[in-house]
């Protein structure tokens, strides 16, 4: 029996739709907005594991090219491995979802949203979160939601709800927020320097229509949930709790205080393992050892989150607003276009600018069309960052923190008419404790001014925190790793002085009120403003000038009737100019010159190629000439191509001539200044030796 309900946003209808397509997962619901739909798939495996510390969710949304009318391109014309989109939309859709599945129910859970159809006007991310929640609701699998998400644009002073493609790029703040009916969960978006009072006025709108988008998945269960399946709960109890944890309380306590994070875990790991040798024997049982587990971290959770809350001690000793120590190092590498080194506390981010040509933008083939960038961020966090070992490679994590880095810095990367370079930011991540992504964030702004990129202003971020406790609640500035594990928020701002670029927030409680988020923004803000202070110190303004292995682009403007002369027959011009000064030569319609050099001289010396060429010839200059025919009365000398003049022999040298063969050969490369262009055009030279304009000058 086929299943329906629908809701009107803005001049389309949101159709939810169930019992058609996909009968044998344990949920299914097609979702339709506009010409935009996804099918949502949830299923579940057969076996139950007890016990498990995690939820064994994977979340996998892929994008069909025939959604939009279009063959994938290349040599293989199937949907291959994900693409870093469908990856940052699957997180999307994870980081809202996977907190209200219960650990206990112990089965691997798979959910598959798949866009079939896209018009290329509405984007099909917000529509998979829906459909990907209600596939959840209706099924047989505990869910504590469900939740929903909206996407919120600033635009012409007004919010816009579910805004199109177009609106996004117009907007001056763009955001997704996820939620459940009984508060935000997720936030994700950027803006180009919005103040923080736009920002919450966002999540008030957001805050609307989440509950209604909730309350239809609710009517849809209503009218076909299935029964929810048993949990598996863990079925014994740790034998002797009471005895370990008043026992082992007091020394936490003190070991928890430790400084360093690797002194303060080997501290813990001591007193963990002096128990586990007390109660070996009760160990053996495999149950009884992750209860135990459990137990310990269950004393980290409860010590430092009462600590913050009753003392406002952190477990590194900070207050609640204190940012750790901050140094940044600038040029530290001697060969890449810009470098920096920037270290807050035991984060550390080396980050590396190299500056390239339009022919190094990364180019997209996506469902929505193709599309080209050139501003470049990847993020890279090694195993050794941590002090494990493990493979290197490019994952979930990795993509989700760059994407994140990228928004932050990309409103205040310059235009292209003010910077026509491809620009590459790569951040290595070498040591983490804390808010990695937002290393990077200050690192690339610090790389791309020693570079010499015109950002529009620096930019800084910085990731907060919370712990709460019914009302009483305490905000942190600058999380530890341990704050964020076992806090209710991780929550990264990114801006500049004048506002925010980049907004990231996860929430593991039920929601935050509006006094949190004011409060939260409020000393994001300051926290910022702080770090801003400490980078302008190393560099606040770019480099006058790229660096000297960097390609050199030049940009100038001809006469339209002059484009022709540059190019020449059939190409002849360009390509001559091209292999002599070793560059690359584009020319538009419109008389827009690029010229690509490898290095400042070769593109500089085309440059001035190029002036000549377009350029009438100008008295008093001095040309880079070559000799293509010797008379007996002088030489007649190319000063530009096509333009010849004649070089008397009385005009070669301070002293008599006899021959002009004695002082010139054909093909011979020589300055000469331009005397005259009489009457008839012609054009009078004379040669300048090695010891200046000769005497006739």
């Amino acid at each position: 029996m086929v299943n329906r309900i629908t809701y009107k946003i803005g001049d389309d209808e949101l159709i939810l739709e169930t019992g058609r397509l996909a009968k044998q997962a344990n949920g299914s619901v097609y979702a339709q907005y506009a010409g935009s739909a996804i099918l949502a798939t949830v299923c579940a495996s057969s076996e139950s594991q007890e016990g498990l510390d995690y939820v064994p969710l994977t979340l996998e949304y892929n994008e069909k090219y025939y959604a939009a009318g279009k063959i994938p391109g290349g040599f293989i014309k199937r949907e291959t491995r994900p693409k870093d989109k469908e990856i940052l939309v699957s997180r999307l859709i994870d980081r809202p979802m996977r907190p209200l599945f219960e650990k206990s129910f112990g089965r691997d859970i798979q959910i598959v949203p798949t866009c079939i159809s896209s018009d290329m006007v509405n984007p099909p991310d917000i529509l998979a979160v829906i459909a990907s929640s209600a596939a959840v609701v209706i099924s047989d699998i505990p869910f504590n939601g469900p939740i929903a998400a909206v996407r919120i644009a600033w635009l012409d002073n007004k919010y816009i709800v579910n805004p199109t493609f177009e609106q996004i790029g117009k907007a001056e703040m763009e955001i997704i927020v996820a939620g459940t009916a009984d508060g935000i969960t997720m936030v994700e978006g950027g803006g180009h320097e919005v103040a923080e009072d736009i920002m919450l006025g966002a999540l008030d709108t957001a805050t609307v229509v989440i509950k209604d988008l909730c309350a239809i998945q609710n009517d849809l269960r209503a009218k076909c949930g299935k029964p929810k399946l048993a949990l598996n709960p863990v079925s014994t109890v740790l034998e002797n709790r009471d005895a370990m944890y008043g026992e082992a309380l007091p020394r936490m306590q003190e070991a928890l205080y430790t400084k360093g994070k690797f002194e303060r875990r080997a501290a813990c790991d001591v007193i963990k393992k002096e128990f586990s040798e007390k109660y070996a024997e009760q160990l053996e049982d495999e149950k009884q050892k992750k209860l135990f587990n459990a137990l310990f971290e269950d004393l980290e959770y409860t010590i430092l989150r009462t600590n913050i809350l009753e003392k406002g001690v952190r477990v590194d000793g900070r207050g609640t607003e204190d940012i750790r120590e901050i140094t940044c190092e600038i040029g530290v590498l001697p060969r890449p276009h810009g470098s920096a080194v920037f270290t807050r506390g035991e984060t550390q981010a080396l980050v590396v600018t190299t500056l390239g040509t339009v022919f190094d933008e990364q180019i997209y083939d996506d469902i929505e069309g193709d599309r080209r960038e050139n501003f470049i961020l990847h993020y890279n966090f090694p195993p050794y960052s941590v002090g494990e070992t493990g493979r290197l490679g490019t994952g979930r994590r990795e993509i989700g923190h760059g994407h994140l880095a990228r928004r932050s810095l990309e409103p205040m990367f310059p235009s292209k008419e003010d910077f026509p370079y491809t620009v590459r930011v790569v951040s290595e991540i070498l040591e983490s404790n804390g808010s990695s992504s937002m290393a990077s964030v200050c690192g690339g702004t610090l790389a791309m001014l020693q570079a010499g990129v015109p950002m529009k202003s620096p930019v800084a971020g910085i990731a907060m925190g919370l712990i709460s406790e019914g009302d009483n609640f305490a905000v942190l500035s600058d999380i530890l790793g341990e704050e964020d594990h076992l806090g209710d928020m991780d929550f990264k701002v990114s801006g500049t002085e004048k506002g925010i670029t980049g907004f990231q927030m996860d929430i593991k409680i039920a929601g935050v009120s509006k006094e949190i988020m004011q409060k939260a923004l409020d000393q994001a803000k300051q926290g910022r403003l702080h770090i801003l202070g400490i980078m302008n110190k190393a560099i606040s303004k770019p480099a006058e000038d790229i660096s000297e292995y960097a390609p050199r682009i030049e940009v100038m403007k001809i006469e339209t009737d002059k484009i022709g002369a540059l190019i020449g027959p059939g190409g002849k011009n360009v390509k001559a100019l091209s292999e002599k000064y070793q560059v690359t030569i584009n020319t538009e319609n419109d008389g827009t010159v690029t010229i690509y050099g490898k290095d400042s001289k070769s593109a500089l010396a085309a440059k001035d190629a190029v002036k000549g060429i377009v350029e009438d010839p100008e008295v008093g200059r001095i040309y880079d000439g070559v000799v293509k025919r010797i008379m007996d009365f002088g030489a007649f000398i190319e000063i530009l191509p096509g333009k010849e003049g004649l070089c008397h022999i009385s005009k070669l040298s301070r002293d008599r001539v006899n021959n002009v063969s004695d002082i010139l050969k054909e093909g011979q490369n020589i300055p000469v200044k331009l005397l005259e262009v009489d009457k008839m055009g012609r054009l009078n030279l004379s040669y300048v030796d090695a010891l200046g304009d000769n005497a006739d000058n």
